[in-house]
């Protein structure tokens, strides 16, 4: 699974969807790999610009931000990609995350 983070210093899950001039991937297969950083041209003070942010993570399953409006939810929805809402330490947030994802895949429905 690839998962992206929006984040403005490497280190920290910190901005809205909108404003994610700096993604952060990671594969996680029971292990987590830092992939790359990838940057993108965000615009001032300009709004709707998550489509950008979700283009540019075509290839990821996941993007966690801290958070995303409306609009971005219908593109991500469209482009096949699972937004997440949370906010701090990008380890500690990804880690909340697969442990979420190992714990449901545990999960038998009766």
């Amino acid at each position: 699974m690839r998962l992206a983070v929006v984040s403005s210093d490497g280190e920290n899950v910190d901005l809205h969807l909108g404003r994610g001039s700096s993604i952060y991937v990671y594969d996680y297969d029971d292990e987590l790999t830092f992939v790359e950083k990838r940057e993108i041209e965000i615009k001032g003070e300009a709004k709707h610009q998550g489509g950008k942010v979700i283009k540019t993570c075509s290839d990821c399953d996941v993007l966690i931000c801290v958070q995303y409006g409306f609009k971005s939810k219908i593109k991500a929805d469209d482009a096949g990609l699972k937004l997440v809402m949370d906010e701090g330490p990008i380890d500690e947030v990804l880690k909340r995350y697969t442990d979420h994802v190992d714990f449901m895949k545990n999960q038998s429905i009766i």
